[in-house]
Formats: C-alpha cells, sequence, structure tokens
C-alpha cells in the first residue's frame, strides 16, 4: 500500500502520498477531479512557477513579505524548473473553472519546497500567494504561456516555414505549369508564383499574430478577487509585470482594465481565431501539395513529395504525402479548438470567467500543433519535393484554356470553338488555332507562350 501522511486545510484532514510536495488542498483536487487523467500543460505549469517568482520578487520590494521569505519562494520556483516538474503538478485539465486548484498546487508546492530552503514555514496562502487571488493569477499565467509559446515556439516556425517556401520558390522559378481553379484547367502560373502565394499567406497570419501580442502581454495581475485589488498593495500589478519581464525577456505590462481581464477571455478568443486563420492557411498549403504530388500516374503528377514510408500495407511500393496529411489532420483539430475556447470565451459569467483551464489547455495545444507542424512541412515535403518537368509540359501543351490569351484578337466566343475543339480532338491548342485563324504559327507561338503568359498584362 502506498505510504501517506495527514494534511490539513480549512475543511479538515485527509491523506496525502507520504512523498507528495503538494498538501490537502491539491489532493482534494486530484480527488475530485479523475476525468482526463491529462495534467494542464507544460508551458501552462511553468509559466505559472514563473509567476509566482515574480509575485515573491515584488512582494519583498513592497515589504509584504520578509526578504527571506521572498528569496526561498524565488530559490524553489527556480529549482523546480531546472528539474522534471510536472509530477509535482497531477490536477487535471477539468477541474474548477477558475483554475483554483492549479493555482494552490504551485502554492502549495512552493511553500514546502521553500519552508525546506528556508529553514521556517513559508505558508502556501499567507506568502506564496500573497497579493494574489487565483481569479488573477490564472488568467495572467494563460496570457503568460500563450505569449511565451507563441515568442518561442509558433512565431519561429512560421518564419522559418516562409523562408523555406522563399527559397524553394527560387529554385522552381523557371517552372511552369497549368493553372487551376474549381480544380479545372485555368492559365498558366509559375511554380514560383503559387510558392510565393503560401509565402504570402503565412506573412499575413504572422503580422496578424504580432498584432495580438501587446494585447496577450497586457495581464489581470493586481485585479485579486473581482478586479478591485483588495488584499494586493497599490503598485503589486505594476511590479510583478516588471519582474516578469526581467525573467522572461518578455515585456508584459498592467491591464487597463482588470475588470475587463479577469471577467472575460476575450484576447484569448482573438488568439485563438488567428490560430485558427493559420491552421487554415496550413491546410490550403497541404492540400496543394497533396493534389501537385497526386498519382504518379493516374493523378496530376507534378512534383514528387520525399518519400518518407511505406504507404500500404497491401500495396507494395505505394507512398503517400504524409507531412501533409499530418498537417491537414492539425488544421482540423486547431479547428476544434477554437470552437471549444470560442464556446469557453462565453462563460464569463459577471466577475469571472469560470472555463479557464479548458481555454488555456486549448490554446496552447494549437500553438504547439501547428509549431510542430510547420517544422515538419518545411523540412519534410516543401523543401525536398522534386518537380516532374516533362509532366508539366505535356499537360500545358494539351491545355485548350491557353486560347484565353487570343481573346482580345479573335474574340471571346471563336477563342472558345477553339478550345473545345482542342478537347474534343486531343490536340494542342496551336494546331487548332492554326487552322481557324489567320494567325501565322510564329504568331501563335508567341501569343500562347506559357511563360509569356505567367505575367499577365496583353
Amino acid at each position: 500500500m502506498n505510504k501517506t501522511r495527514i494534511e490539513r486545510d480549512s475543511m479538515g484532514e485527509l491523506n496525502v502520498p507520504v512523498d507528495a510536495l503538494y498538501g490537502a488542498q491539491t489532493q482534494r483536487a486530484v480527488d475530485n477531479f479523475p476525468i482526463s487523467g491529462k495534467p494542464m500543460p507544460v508551458q501552462f505549469i511553468r509559466a505559472l512557477i514563473l509567476a509566482k517568482a515574480a509575485a515573491a520578487r515584488a512582494n519583498v520590494e513592497l515589504k509584504q513579505i520578509s526578504e527571506s521569505q521572498g528569496k526561498a519562494i524565488v530559490d524553489a520556483a527556480q529549482g523546480l524548473l531546472e528539474g522534471n516538474f510536472m509530477h509535482h503538478f497531477p490536477v487535471d485539465i477539468f477541474q474548477t473553472g477558475s483554475g483554483t486548484s492549479s493555482n494552490m498546487n504551485a502554492n502549495e508546492v512552493l511553500a514546502t519546497l521553500a519552508s525546506r530552503l528556508l529553514g521556517e514555514l513559508v505558508d502556501p496562502n499567507d506568502h506564496v500567494n500573497c497579493s494574489q487571488s487565483s481569479n488573477d493569477i490564472i488568467p495572467t499565467t494563460l496570457h503568460v504561456s500563450a505569449s511565451l509559446a507563441l515568442h518561442e515556439q509558433l512565431l519561429p516556425a512560421l518564419t522559418l516555414l516562409v523562408q523555406v517556401i522563399e527559397r524553394k520558390a527560387e529554385e522552381v522559378h523557371p517552372y511552369v505549369k497549368t493553372g487551376r481553379t474549381h480544380l479545372m484547367d485555368a492559365m498558366p502560373v509559375r511554380m514560383s508564383q503559387v510558392l510565393n502565394g503560401w509565402a504570402q499567406q503565412l506573412k499575413a497570419n504572422i503580422g496578424h499574430l504580432h498584432d495580438l501580442l501587446p494585447s496577450l502581454q497586457s495581464l489581470a495581475q493586481g485585479g485579486t478577487a473581482v478586479g478591485t485589488g483588495v488584499n494586493a498593495h497599490p503598485e503589486f500589478a505594476a511590479r510583478f509585470s516588471e519582474q516578469l519581464s526581467k525573467l522572461t525577456l518578455v515585456e508584459f505590462t498592467q491591464g487597463k482594465d482588470l475588470f475587463a481581464l479577469i471577467g472575460s477571455q476575450d484576447t484569448a478568443v482573438s488568439v485563438s481565431g488567428q490560430l485558427k486563420a493559420t491552421a487554415v492557411t496550413l491546410m490550403k498549403i497541404a492540400n496543394d501539395l497533396r493534389w501537385m504530388n497526386s498519382g504518379p500516374l493516374a493523378g496530376l503528377g507534378e512534383i514528387e513529395l520525399e518519400a518518407l514510408q511505406p504507404g500500404s500495407s497491401i500495396m507494395p511500393g505505394k507512398v503517400n504525402p504524409v507531412i501533409p496529411e499530418a498537417t491537414a489532420m492539425v488544421a482540423a483539430q486547431v479547428i476544434g479548438n477554437d470552437t471549444v475556447i470560442t464556446i469557453a470565451g462565453q462563460s464569463g459569467n459577471f466577475e469571472l470567467n469560470v472555463m479557464l483551464p479548458i481555454i488555456a489547455q486549448n490554446l496552447l495545444s494549437s500553438i504547439e500543433l501547428l509549431a510542430n507542424s510547420s517544422h515538419l512541412l518545411g523540412e519534410k515535403a516543401i523543401a525536398s519535393f522534386k518537380v516532374n518537368e516533362a509532366r508539366l509540359k505535356e499537360t500545358l501543351s494539351r491545355n485548350p484554356i491557353l486560347v484565353t490569351a487570343l481573346n482580345p484578337i479573335i474574340g471571346y466566343q471563336k477563342a472558345a470553338e477553339i478550345a473545345k475543339k482542342a478537347y474534343q480532338q486531343g490536340r494542342p491548342v496551336i494546331d487548332v488555332a492554326l487552322e481557324h485563324t489567320d494567325l501565322t504559327r510564329s504568331q501563335l507561338e508567341l501569343l500562347l507562350d506559357p511563360v509569356k503568359l505567367t505575367a499577365g498584362g496583353v
């Protein structure tokens, strides 16, 4: 049998594993919420520990706790961050909507470690939680964890993906392919034009995410229970943001209206919406790659993606576009995460949103999934695909839509007749146009040159 010890809180006594750093309130949460078996994300717990360290430093400056108590809390936090700390934070994602259980989990763990370091009692509520409430520290941690994840994971990954795409665009610039609208043959485009279109989509997403960072880095800390700041020093919020900025090297600021930041999660909803937009962009890129790679014989076969693994347990030699498929599934998951966050964002009941843990979980999950899939899509699909030049030339020569270039000379109706005959007879449009217009072959070759047509104009 597992050994236990007796711990006490305001509700009485209960058994806690003898070696656990946490206390009674964490154990109550473990007992009350055996739901998913999944703890809060590691990025969230890391941000929560950093927030507790910043709070301790601010409280020492403001003489709310002693210098020795503050140093012990900060040292305990640093020790946790330098090791494997997640087993000390077992509270399920699906817990009380304020995240109070996770807050007290952190308070109890840090109090235990700080007490050992100091050699005297450091209290989880009076010292570690000084000047704070779960109702401001958890929304703060949500913003901090998402900000750090964007700075450290997603924005660098998207920037790198853009660089990979732009390098590949330079490499494939000489190649011209049949453009497609409605999945049907259309006017020709350069391969580089296709890829640079992807890059611009991603750059727009990066820009929109950067635009949201100031709001995300604006914190609820200092509002305590309902936004009034009861039991917090008037300067605590500003000092806290200063200390957290020093610890993370990211500029965090005191929120302009703490009632809004505690009672709502509009910023998280906005960030999630932009993550969804980014997912939609990645889905488009992934599907374009899948279509261009399709075949290789009975599909478009315009490019050949890197072969990474066997594609079938029964069909020898089959190879599938596994990285674009994985990316498409990530996009679907992120879109689903956004729906959860949207619903959770509606749960700002009076002075507190009560779905904070699931917002944090899904927001951080979306950021991580998009970052990881962006790396893979760039490295194992876009950077390494090969162009099937012979197939591009074959389909271009037979594309009757090239006749569009003749519209200004022979008119739309005549051009349509030529296109239909070329399609019906399976002949190059230039040969049919030669028979049904007064234009010479040299004139037609100039007018129907696919490379020239990718530049637009008349």
